[in-house]
């Protein structure tokens, strides 16, 4: 069974038509995108206010799965970490004399430099990049001219896709804990050097993990994994470190050749970047299908 127009119509009106048509399907597109600009403009302007310095910040609590290896709290305010307090037991960190844990304080001297985490720094910097191109293409671009809005529709995703890639943990911004030491007066008394403290976004979580060091000697290597000296200190009574996933590896820290003696990963759920993490998802599906609807009626390939 087929389908006809009657009465019949000459092939170059009937193409006509059909430009015609498409010409006002388009139109009424571009005009119904603008109404999704403004409600992408309202979600981001949300997730910028989750990010964004608060009076209290969030306090979020550390603590080790069982164990008392790692207790503590700290406070996060925007993309800064402004106050900590973290107890650590560990085998290789003995603990002041007296003292029943190493405690970590971040400073709150005016000097001393700020700890930011960059994922989130980024993440915010992304989302008011996506609020000039709403604004752009809302008040001082062509609404009306559907490759122009097409391309800003393209750098909204891309914008969007990589705030919400932070988030999870997956940003060349955030660089491995080894090339990306902490100013050890960040904390009173300053952080001792044979310890790193490497704080990050994953999963819309904030991630600690803290590492005991020791300078690697060529002549000490092990299949095992441990080293001559662990296994004569073992041999003598000594505890030995816990096992890790970096036990063979050596690492260029602070310009020095190091491994990792012990290592404990803790994560801690941030409410505020669960939820813009989550509008984030929304938000880049939203702007997926207003590309592939506008990529249909233009006849465009990705």
């Amino acid at each position: 069974m087929s389908t006809a127009v009657w009465p019949p119509i000459d092939r170059h009106e009937l193409v006509k038509k059909q430009v015609e048509s498409q010409a006002r399907e388009l139109e009424w597109l571009l005009l119904q995108l603008r109404e999704t600009l403004q409600s992408l403009k309202a979600g981001l302007e949300e997730c910028a206010a989750l990010l964004a310095p608060a009076e209290n910040g969030s306090t979020l609590v550390l603590s080790s799965v069982r164990s008392e290896s790692l207790k503590g709290v700290i406070t996060r305010i925007g993309t800064r970490i402004v106050k900590g307090n973290i107890k650590l037991r560990l085998a290789t960190l003995p603990p002041p004399r007296g003292s029943p844990s190493y405690d970590l304080t971040i400073s709150s001297a005016p000097h001393v430099p700020p700890l930011v985490i960059q994922q989130l720094t980024s993440v915010r910097t992304l989302i008011n990049a996506c609020l000039d191109v709403i604004d752009v293409t809302t008040w001082t671009g062509d609404s009306k001219n559907a490759s122009f809005v097409a391309g800003q529709f393209r750098l909204l995703y891309d914008n969007i896709q990589e705030a919400r890639q932070a988030l999870k943990g997956y940003s060349d911004v955030q660089l491995p804990w080894w090339e990306d030491p902490l100013d050890e007066n960040v904390f009173e008394p300053p952080l001792p050097s044979n310890l790193s403290f490497h704080l990050c976004v994953f999963d819309a979580a904030l991630l600690l993990e803290i590492r005991t060091l020791e300078v690697h000697n060529g002549g000490d290597e092990s299949h095992s994994g441990f080293s001559i000296r662990d296994r004569l200190a073992v041999a003598l009574g000594g505890t030995r470190a816990p096992v890790h996933d970096e036990a063979d590896r050596t690492f260029t820290y602070k310009g020095r050749e190091v491994r990792v003696k012990e290592k404990i990963r803790v994560e801690s759920q941030d409410p505020a970047l669960i939820s813009a993490m989550a509008k984030l998802n929304a938000l880049e599906h939203s702007v997926a299908s207003s590309r592939k609807a506008l990529n249909i009626v233009m006849e465009c390939e990705e």
